[in-house]
């Protein structure tokens, strides 16, 4: 078995070559340090560099969860099992199959209903970001994952749209001969199998295949789920070139609880929308996807050093089953009650590192794309006694929906001196975006717009001491309105909605890391103004429009600390507070329907979905005399404003979790995998997350109750 240094250098060098999409670059990822995988050690990170570094030396905040973290946090299946111990993110599991995960960093994406808004998602270099920049990630590989890189700030400016921050998962390439079985059983009808080969072969080629199918009734009636995920990973390293291909294809079918109202979530957190089982509420997936990466090293130490260039397509096709009453789709203008789209995606991205002295200088270009066929169907068939719910009925919408970003990138590292470094760069770039309306029934709904930003961001560096560096970053953000914000217009009338702009930001960061042989701390202050913040204008006939509602402001600090008391016994924690609010007063709506605003949002007002608080922290021990590692998690959250009015909000909570962990090696080649835990031990009952803004006030998604899962690998090298 290679030494595990040179088997984790392997795997940055990889996944540095696969960040083609991202624009950045890490030439000299086979003399950085190793990647981490024991706590103290110094973990490597590519996101927002132009070289591989150590997260110490990099000015920005940065965290690494490694293989171990995202195995030991569930049956890696949400990002939220893992992602928790990262400062400044909030990630909530919705315990709703049929909506992706809420994600939002330092505030930003915490505005979004559905889908995930406001945040750059990548997969081995191929974004789960749309150009419009919705974006999700339950196709994503967790068990495949050899870390997931997270970074916040200034510095994600640099990924284009609606990059308030990034989230990065990373493959590695095999280095020895597995195969792999994995089982899961847990509470609510959890199941899950999983069959992983990693195959190593001559001539530095190598292969990865996986294959799992996860089910679970739910907790709460109507929440069942079924999914199947499928990787190929296919690498080959010469001695100028690697070469990584990658396909996947996710396949789910899920029931949808859907939110509760106050009164509801009040009498019964366990229940579920009569509305949902009427009307049959459910989405189904499927999505398949390839990429290509393919970096070539020059050999030179100074001039054109590297190239990388990155491909990849996609497909992704989701119908979806509202509950919207057959009456108010009586509306001539209304859409239906089904959704249903099949999108066609892709993009390519050339860069090129080039090295004047000691100045590393990357320059790329990136184009994206996607095309949506977008139908929309009645959710009922027949009328009065006969009529049935809850089925795909006659045509309401049918349009091609479009979105192409193009994009121009440049970023620099230079040392100033020993201590001093300065990094910054700049991305110029334009969102197309336009609707071709085929079905004229209700009203011509074709349109085009265009948004064009320049984002530059400039940081420095300061090594006070060799355990301990400052960092200080400034940077210009742009995200724009999403197609299905365009879609309407406020005033109800057919046509794209061109009043819509794109929010822009400015953001600060000041950061301190320590990195020492018994204590690992990381702190940062941050500061974001947005200009033009998008909001909900009004909801009538099923349909939301969108409306710009002024500047808000964003504030706070994040902190995290991991302490090693002693061989075996570790300690971490982090905590953020956040303020963030409106600048100005505006007016939404403040039920259904809707034509005019009118309920005031008045300035000082939280923006509905973030939290003040939010922390975790686990301490964690393996005892000499009993096999296994014991760990005590706790995560916690002040309370979440439901809607921008904040005439409600969901109380903040604490949850306790309990896990067990050991690797039993049985033969000489052959190792059995164990994972015990137990969730939410105080069977709490807490909303776990928010449908913000809901034009029917069914805000509240609730948490799973205590729940306990025994996950079993067996690892058999041959």
């Amino acid at each position: 078995m290679p030494p595990r240094r040179a088997v984790e250098s392997l795997a940055v060098r990889a996944a540095a070559a696969c960040l083609g999409t991202l624009g950045l670059s890490a030439a000299d990822a086979q003399q950085a340090p190793a990647a981490a995988t024991k706590p103290g050690t110094q973990s490597v990170v590519v996101t927002g560099s132009v070289r591989a570094q150590r997260v110490l030396d990099a000015p920005y905040a940065i965290d690494v969860v490694d293989a171990q973290e995202l195995r030991d946090a569930g049956p890696m299946v949400n990002l939220s099992e893992a992602l928790n111990r990262v400062p400044g993110l909030t990630v909530s599991n919705r315990n709703n199959y049929a909506q992706d995960l809420q994600i939002s960093s330092r505030g930003f994406g915490a505005r979004a209903g559905f889908g995930v808004r406001g945040l750059r998602l990548y997969t081995d270099g191929i974004p789960a970001t749309m150009p419009d920049g919705q974006g999700q990630v339950a196709h994503f590989d967790l068990a495949g994952a050899s870390r997931i890189e997270v970074l916040r700030g200034p510095l994600s400016v640099l990924y284009g749209n609606s990059s308030g921050g990034v989230i990065a998962l990373f493959t590695a390439p095999p280095t020895q001969r597995d195969a792999e079985l994995d089982l899961d059983a847990g509470s609510f009808g959890l199941r899950q199998q999983r069959a992983t080969l990693e195959v190593p072969m001559d001539g530095g080629a190598s292969l990865r295949a996986s294959v799992s199918r996860f089910d679970i009734d739910g907790f709460r009636p109507h929440s069942a789920v079924d999914r199947t995920l499928a990787n190929l990973r296919f690498g080959w390293q010469g001695a100028a070139d690697t070469v990584t291909a990658l396909l996947s294809n996710h396949d789910q079918i899920a029931q949808d609880p859907l939110g509760l109202s106050r009164a509801q979530f009040s009498a019964d957190p366990e229940s579920t929308a009569s509305v949902a089982t009427q009307f049959d509420t459910r989405k189904t997936i499927r999505q398949t996807q390839g990429g290509l990466a393919w970096r070539h090293r020059f050999g030179h130490t100074q001039g054109l050093v590297e190239t990388v260039l990155t491909g990849y397509r996609g497909s992704r096709g989701v119908t979806q089953w509202l509950a919207i009453p057959a009456g108010t789709q009586a509306n001539p203008r209304h859409g239906g009650g089904v959704i249903d789209f099949d999108r066609d995606y892709g993009g390519i991205d050339a860069r090129a590192l080039l090295r004047f002295g000691t100045a590393d200088v990357v320059l790329g270009f990136n184009q994206e794309r996607q095309v949506d066929d977008r139908f929309g169907f009645e959710n009922f068939t027949g009328s009065g006694a006969g009529q049935v719910l809850g089925v795909t009925g006659r045509l309401r919408r049918d349009e091609n929906n479009r979105a192409v970003t193009r994009d121009v990138y440049a970023q620099l590292e230079q040392p100033l001196s020993a201590s001093w470094a300065l990094i910054g760069g700049v991305r110029s770039g334009r969102v197309a975006v336009d609707v071709q309306d085929h079905y004229l029934a209700n009203g011509n709904d074709t349109g085009a717009l265009r948004f064009r930003y320049t984002n530059p961001v400039l940081g420095v560096r300061w090594r006070v001491a060799p355990h301990w560096t400052l960092h200080a970053s400034a940077a210009r953000g742009f995200e724009s309105p999403t197609l299905g914000e365009l879609a309407y217009r406020p005033d109800g009338t057919s046509g794209f909605n061109t009043s819509l702009q794109g929010q822009r930001s400015r953001q600060l960061e000041l950061g301190s890391k320590w990195r020492g042989a018994v204590v690992d701390f990381d702190a940062a202050l941050f500061a974001i103004d947005t200009d033009h913040e998008i909001g909900v204008a009004t909801n009538a006939g099923g349909r939301s429009s969108f409306q710009n509602v002024g500047r808000t402001r964003r504030y706070g600090a994040e902190g995290a600390i991991t302490w090693r008391v002693q061989p075996g016994l570790r300690m971490q924690a982090n905590l953020t507070l956040l303020h963030a609010a409106y600048r100005d007063s505006f007016f939404v709506c403040g039920s259904v329907p809707c034509t005019v605003p009118s309920a005031p949002v008045a300035a000082g007002n939280r923006i509905a979905g973030t939290q003040r608080v939010i922390g975790a922290g686990e301490i964690a021990w393996r005892p000499r005399v009993v096999p296994g590692e014991f760990a005590l998690e706790l995560r916690g959250q002040g309370s979440t404003p439901v809607n921008d009015i904040n005439s409600d909000a969901a109380g903040g909570f604490a949850l306790v979790n309990l896990r067990w962990s050991h690797d039993w090696p049985l033969t000489a080649s052959g190792t059995l995998q164990t994972l015990l835990r137990v969730d939410n031990i105080a069977d709490r009952h807490v909303a776990g997350s928010m449908i913000v803004n809901d034009a029917n006030g069914r805000f509240f998604e609730p948490g799973a109750p205590r729940s306990v899962l025994l996950s079993l690998r067996w690892v058999q090298r041959f």
